[in-house]
């Protein structure tokens, strides 16, 4: 299925030359000078985003794992990529990734250009040997030659894997999701915007329960994320039996070893952070995810392995205890209030709309 630039553009931003519009609640976007956003570019990104021949079985595209009418995740604790072999990591959400500091679970990659580049060539995800795998269908691809002369002005010799990367990361720039009932509310003075529930939420979620310490807040807008690493001790007990030896092991990796670790094996893979700079405080930290459209997105944490939205606030709770010394004590109400709340961080564009509603997901 394609949305469609036109229908992506109306829906989450607006692109003009070198400027993506954002809705009420989040901040100015940045747009890298080495990849100014215009809409031939964002569009041949969608038309790539889509391509299930980009692929070693010809089945997986990268809306695979980010359906648009899933909020551009899948369902499924971890996807299925090549030759249906599982991942090791919850497929996030792209809506408003451009904003993220860092990309993937443990920050390994900087930008989005950067990150659009690494699925094809994992084993688990799209399976290709080689760029020139994928760029031989591009170039024999008239439609796709002319997109890339309107989008980099460039004959299809000269198409490269950068460009791919640019076009994807152009694409990904047009999925900003904001204006939700929280954004109304807060800062569109809508105070009708949210029900009394959500209102006790966000009182607690800023307030007792502590939540807005990572997941921040601003005077004028809201990431929902500090775009920083912490750890709730999530998948620790594949690796905690010989957690130093194991440690120990993959830092005497080469580099290029160790990121082959993040993508084949799942007990490792939840050193996290730690698979990147090597230090022991990093050890199952992982990025802070946004909470908007939160309610869209389950399974949640890095492993997807919290089904539901009201044991995600409990294990959230718990931690949150553990952080300040002392439990963190919330009524049955007050969880609900959470709740309530996180779900009026859904944007309209986000939600599921009756003509396409989520197909079951193809999960292991």
């Amino acid at each position: 299925m394609t949305v469609g630039i036109a229908v992506a553009s109306a829906a989450f931003s607006s692109c003009a030359a070198g400027d993506v519009a954002v809705p009420l609640g989040l901040p100015a976007l940045h747009v890298p000078a080495a990849n100014p956003q215009i809409p031939a570019k964002a569009a041949l990104g969608e038309r790539l985003f889509h391509d299930r021949r980009f692929s070693a079985d010809g089945r997986i595209s990268c809306a695979s794992c980010h359906q648009p009418e899933r909020a551009f995740t899948d369902g499924c604790k971890v996807s299925l990529g090549n030759g249906r072999l599982a991942g090791v990591r919850n497929a996030p959400t792209l809506l408003n990734a451009a904003y993220l500091s860092s990309q993937f679970w443990d920050g390994r990659r900087g930008t989005l250009e950067e990150q659009a580049r690494e699925p094809f060539l994992s084993r688990n995800e799209h399976g290709l040997e080689q760029p020139e795998e994928l760029l031989r269908v591009i170039r024999s691809d008239a439609d796709y030659v002319e997109r890339f002369k309107a989008a980099f002005g460039i004959v299809a010799a000269d198409i490269t894997f950068d460009h791919l990367a640019k076009a994807l990361a152009a694409f990904e720039r047009t999925l900003i999701a904001g204006d939700s009932a929280f954004d109304r509310y807060y800062y569109g003075g809508e105070k009708s915007a949210l029900t009394p529930a959500a209102e006790r939420g966000l009182a607690l979620f800023s307030g007792r329960a502590r939540c807005a310490q990572c997941h921040v807040i601003g005077k004028e807008h809201a990431l929902f994320t500090d775009n920083e690493f912490h750890t709730l001790s999530v998948g620790r007990k594949k690796i905690e039996q010989d957690l130093a030896s194991t440690a120990t092991r993959v830092a005497a990796m080469e580099p290029h070893a160790r990121e082959q670790v993040v993508l084949r094996r799942d007990d490792l893979s939840q050193l996290g952070r730690f698979l990147v700079t090597l230090n022991p405080l990093d050890i199952g930290r992982f990025r802070t995810p946004s909470l908007r459209n939160v309610a869209q997105t389950a399974p949640y944490m890095h492993d997807g392995s919290i089904d539901t939205l009201e044991a995600a606030v409990e294990l959230e709770i718990y931690y949150r205890g553990i952080e300040a010394g002392r439990p963190l004590i919330l009524t049955a109400r007050e969880k609900a209030d959470l709740v309530e709340f996180l779900e009026a961080l859904s944007s309209p564009a986000a939600l599921p709309k009756a003509a396409a509603a989520p197909r079951a997901p193809e999960c292991r």
